[in-house]
């Protein structure tokens, strides 16, 4: 089966063709960085504009979700019962006002990441984006085994037991990964770097460098399942020789039978697809 990918201005084609998927991955699936639901999302096309854009500043997120899993053997802090007692009173109320709508990873995130600006010196990014990947880490671990159907009394608890756990370990983590930034910092930058050397380019959220480990469909469609996030500049089609299907869920023919009419009408709609954007033949 051959593989097109649709670049920039095919992004049109795909929003057309849009339809609901189902989760097939998560966070994961991008390197275990810290997303914000509202991130901004961009593949950034192989060349020098790509290249740039891997700044040291640009790769202390993926760094903290790296660091964080090497240092987690060493901060290993119980939550209080002082943080969860009072985290859970005030949890319980904002769910039971709309125990519909609650979601127990972002009021964790959402609680977790106070204790980092309580935390962090104004300005001081590296302490923000370790305090982050912890908090990130600590909430997916306890809210993930909780299902959207469960009761405000669940949620709470692993909400609580989630932000309280990383508040716990906040100091020891900021202070494990403060040691390996820079070689870290040096590392990730040259990934980033060769990574827009690639046919897929590099992907950016808020300026921030993804890992998405080699495998961009998975990690685009895991932002997109759970933070419910469009990254700009990317859309895919998969042809078998007789239709294309678009990955959003519609299709489009490659070929329409063995007269000269149907060919022209088949190319016709394959031009419309390179007149959006460059398809290029995934390896």
């Amino acid at each position: 089966m051959r593989r097109a990918v649709i670049l920039s201005s095919a992004a049109a084609l795909a929003a057309a063709l849009s339809a609901p998927r189902a989760a097939s991955a998560g966070i994961e699936a991008c390197g275990d960085i810290h997303i914000e639901a509202g991130a901004e999302c961009e593949v950034v096309a192989p060349g020098a504009e790509c290249d740039i854009r891997c700044t040291p500043i640009s790769v202390q997120a993926a760094c903290a979700a790296e660091l964080q899993l090497e240092c987690a053997g060493q901060c290993t802090a119980e939550a209080s019962v002082e943080c969860t007692g009072s985290c859970t009173a005030s949890c319980e109320g904002e769910c039971s006002a709309n125990p519909g709508s609650f979601d127990c990873q972002a009021s964790c995130q959402g609680t977790c990441e106070g204790s980092c600006s309580a935390s962090c010196s104004s300005g001081d990014s590296e302490c923000m984006a370790a305090c982050q990947a912890t908090c990130s880490a600590s909430c997916d671990a306890d809210c993930q085994a909780v299902p959207p159907s469960a009761e405000c009394d669940a949620k709470c608890e692993a909400s609580c037991n989630g932000s309280c756990e990383a508040e716990a370990n906040i100091g020891c983590q900021v202070d494990c990964q403060a040691g390996g930034f820079v070689d870290c910092t040096t590392s990730v930058q040259g990934e980033c770097q060769a990574t827009c050397e690639t046919e897929d380019g590099a992907l950016f959220c808020d300026g921030q460098y993804i890992d998405y480990e080699g495998n961009l469909d998975a990690c685009v469609e895991a932002l997109k399942d759970l933070l419910d996030i469009e990254v700009e500049g990317y859309a895919s089609a998969e042809c078998d020789g007789t239709s294309c299907e678009a990955e959003a869920g519609g299709s489009v023919g490659c070929q329409m039978g063995g007269g000269a009419g149907g060919a022209l009408a088949g190319w016709a709609l394959v031009g419309l697809l390179l007149a959006g954007g460059r398809i290029r033949r995934r390896r």
